[in-house]
């Protein structure tokens, strides 16, 4: 089918919605933290590493999908990852050790895998006219942010009527629930040149890895990754935990916001709607700026507001302050970096790239998660895993600025 010249077409909206089901659950963990924790007697490393195998099952999971779509279809890839984050879910409600919750959140990981960001977006992206697709990437993006805005409050509501594992129920049928969405993702392609279609999978791969600028998006994706896991798995108890008290009658109070546990889930659902700008404001500078330099400069973005955040009293103000801050860098960093394969390497076998990339970004993950349940347990705080992620914030914004930005195209065989 000939590619569509409209920025919003039936492939986008459907992947949009299949992409804002699949946040909405991933950014809902951090709520069970304390009531899982509290009902077994867990220490907070043991639900951490759980969270943390699930990132880095992601992570795995991410190529593995990304060429199981682009060689035996899209539609396939997306009913394996909702039927395994289904089983995942409900195998989990049922698991009362830590052991059992490790093993399931594999499952989980590549259930997010397979109706994620590595498949939805390279079936966007193959979908949308060259001149509409940083926007079109921007838009999925800001569908997950669309999830995670409504994603913790929910389940810090269903939490109010029903036990933590009623809930896990009720997201394993939401995520199935997805499926019926596929009729709408058609398998359409951008036009492609002769060398990208005869370019062989092996042979990108090659070509990538001998690329330094592929390395350095490679490693650059590492802090992403650190900040964001550890921030959703561990924010909402860390607000809980440090932040000063709730003024009576303020405003917080007047919008029924009276704990610091009901605002450690507005947090998050605040983070989540101030990326929602933040994803499509990148994703209309990715159309008329060096995607590198706008990566560097979120990257240090970054740094400052979570320097200064950790450095001020941790007050409702500075929760807010923070979150609306660290929401406009969120995701934004997705359409770009995902924008910036897509040029150099085509949309041929974007998934599989793309993947790779984001395996980066799931070991960081893996490792904000889990350092920060570890360092919890050491030191009774989180002071010195969040200097970390600072540090390698900054990392990430000086590795950007090397990258060569201009394409290579592929040899054509002889």
């Amino acid at each position: 089918m000939p590619v569509s010249a409209r920025l919003f077409t039936p492939v986008l909206i459907a992947g949009c919605a299949i992409i804002l089901v699949n946040f909405a659950i991933r950014a809902s963990f951090g709520v069970f933290q304390i009531p899982i924790a509290s009902e077994f007697g867990w220490l907070r490393a043991d639900f951490s590493l759980a969270i943390a195998i699930q990132n880095l099952a992601w992570g795995i999971g991410q190529p593995i999908f990304g060429a199981l779509a682009e060689r035996m279809g899209d539609r396939l890839a997306v009913v394996l990852g909702a039927l395994a984050y289904a089983a995942g879910l409900v195998l989990s409600s049922f698991a009362v050790t830590p052991e059992a919750h490790w093993g399931l959140e594999v499952l989980v990981g590549f259930g997010i895998a397979g109706t994620g960001f590595g498949v939805i977006l390279a079936v966007v992206g193959r979908t949308a006219a060259p001149e509409n697709r940083s926007m079109a990437l921007a838009v999925v993006t800001a569908a997950g942010s669309a999830g995670q805005v409504f994603g913790a409050p929910v389940a810090e509501w269903l939490l109010g009527m029903m036990p933590w594992q009623s809930v896990f129920m009720v997201f394993a049928a939401a995520i199935l629930c997805t499926l019926v969405l596929l009729p709408f993702l058609k398998t359409e392609s951008s036009p492609a040149t002769r060398a990208e279609l005869e370019e062989s999978l092996g042979a990108i791969l090659t070509r990538a890895a001998k690329d330094p600028s592929f390395t350095l998006i490679f490693l650059g994706f590492f802090s992403c990754g650190y900040q964001l896991a550890f921030i959703t798995a561990h924010f909402p108890a860390f607000v809980t935990e440090l932040c000063g008290p709730i003024a009576t009658g303020g405003i917080l109070a007047g919008l029924g916001i009276t704990t610091t546990s009901a605002l450690g889930a507005i947090s998050i659902s605040l983070i989540g709607v101030m990326n929602i700008v933040g994803t499509l404001f990148a994703g209309w500078l990715g159309k008329r700026y060096q995607r590198k330099y706008l990566l560097a400069g979120i990257y240090t973005l970054r740094t400052i507001v979570a320097g200064a955040f950790i450095l001020m009293p941790i007050t409702p103000g500075s929760v807010l302050l923070f979150s609306g801050l660290m929401g406009g860098l969120w995701l934004a960093t997705v359409p770009l970096t995902s924008g910036l394969i897509a040029h150099l390497y085509g949309m041929r076998y974007m998934g599989t790239l793309y993947g790779i990339v984001f395996l980066s970004h799931q070991i960081g993950g893996f490792m904000g998660v889990w350092l920060g349940g570890r360092m919890y347990d050491i030191y009774g705080n989180y002071t010195l895993v969040w200097w970390i992620g600072v540090g390698i914030g900054a990392f990430s914004a000086l590795v950007h600025l090397p990258i060569r930005e201009n394409r290579v195209a592929p040899a054509l065989p002889a």
